[in-house]
């Protein structure tokens, strides 16, 4: 069983943060736009810890995936920039300082202040002044849900499940899982492969990619480049490569045999663009990579292709789809629960989702997900 904060002599950061002034802050929070596979939290800092009601105002930090780094980063920005209602770009709020344009909001408060005051924070009334930093740092699934535990972070950014990113656990029970959006893995290929007639493959020719048993492109198909095949993955602990596995094959510990593994999306992406003979699997938002590009896949019996209205990567269909995870630990504070619910709502659906080429979550399982949060205050 992974141990605990309480048996591994770890200090939960929620528990350590209202213990120190507001000097100690200052290695406790990511930079927004976070680094390149930092697991921790360096920089960023605040000037108080507590705001006039009392509200904790210490920085919220997040981290963890790649995949769902974009959506969870778009929102930090858009948080911190805390623009005012009339600012249309950000609120799609129109002359008059409010934001029709979304269900269930008439405010003529600034972006951040909004949702923080939903839980009981004062207002800073000031651009670029939130009641409290939010940033994202960059790593893994595995270091998130991992650093989410271990009270290294606030909110763990995963895309596979906790389950299966800590396999060993006895009880899942002080996770409270939190679906942002939903991703379907799209095969890719290098340009060169693409344009050469690689358009589709099967259900057991991608099986047998991932298992070593292909040596030429043309051993697919004979019209195919006599190349050899480049397979490229994600590294183990990504929940891009767990979900992907489990999904393909059914156990998401299943070894597979590829030529290179790569700790990030945009990593892996630009090494299939880079090559002219790769195929990987991909998380949705790296999809319009110059260089590469997607593929069928046939899954029995059913062509999955990109942008098809019928069968494309939908959320419901398509075999290689999987959940966005934002975990929190031993339930949900409100300054937590602040960032998420703007993040679950219809604006940040449109806003941190959908331009990132993810899915939005359907109504009934969106309204599924804000009941996981505390009650607003008003």
């Amino acid at each position: 069983m992974a141990s605990d904060p309480a048996h591994s002599g770890n200090v939960s950061r929620r528990k350590f943060i209202m213990g120190v002034g507001a000097a100690g802050l200052t290695g406790l929070a990511g930079c927004s736009g976070g680094g390149d596979g930092g697991d921790g939290g360096d920089g960023g800092n605040t000037d108080t810890t507590t705001d006039g009601s009392g509200m904790d105002t210490s920085p919220l930090q997040a981290g963890g995936s790649s995949t769902v780094y974009p959506v969870s980063d778009k929102a930090a920005s858009y948080w911190t920039a805390n623009r005012p209602a009339n600012d249309g770009e950000y609120w799609g709020s129109n002359d008059e300082g409010n934001v029709p344009a979304w269900d269930q909001i008439q405010t003529d408060k600034n972006l951040a202040d909004y949702w923080a005051g939903l839980y009981g924070y004062e207002p800073t009334d000031q651009e670029g002044q939130a009641p409290y930093l939010v940033s994202v740092n960059l790593s893994h699934s595995g270091t998130g849900v991992k650093n989410v535990r271990d009270g290294i972070v606030d909110i763990g950014n995963s895309s596979g499940n906790v389950e299966d990113e800590l396999p060993d656990r006895d009880s899942y029970d002080d996770f409270v899982d939190h679906v942002c959006a939903v991703d379907g893995q799209p095969l890719v290929v290098s340009q060169e492969l693409a344009d050469a007639g690689v358009d589709k493959i099967t259900g057991q020719q991608l099986k047998d990619l991932y298992k070593g048993r292909v040596d030429k492109w043309s051993d697919l198909d004979s019209s195919w480049p006599d190349k050899d095949v480049q397979v490229l993955a994600r590294v183990k602990g990504s929940g891009t490569r767990t979900s992907f596995v489990s999904n393909v094959f059914g156990n998401p510990e299943e070894d597979t045999t590829v030529a290179n593994r790569y700790g990030q999306n945009q990593r892996l992406a630009g090494a299939v663009a880079d090559a002219d003979n790769a195929i990987s699997y991909l998380a949705l938002a790296f999809i319009n990579t110059d260089g590469l590009a997607p593929i069928a896949l046939e899954w029995e019996g059913t062509t999955y292709t990109y942008q098809d209205d019928q069968n494309g990567l939908d959320s419901k269909k398509y075999p290689l789809s999987r959940d966005l995870h934002m975990y929190t630990w031993q339930g949900t504070s409100n300054k937590e629960a602040a960032f998420i619910r703007m993040c679950l709502h219809p604006f940040g659906q449109e806003t941190f989702v959908k331009p990132n080429n993810y899915f939005a979550l359907g109504e009934s399982r969106r309204q599924a997900q804000l009941n996981k949060l505390p009650d607003t205050m008003n």
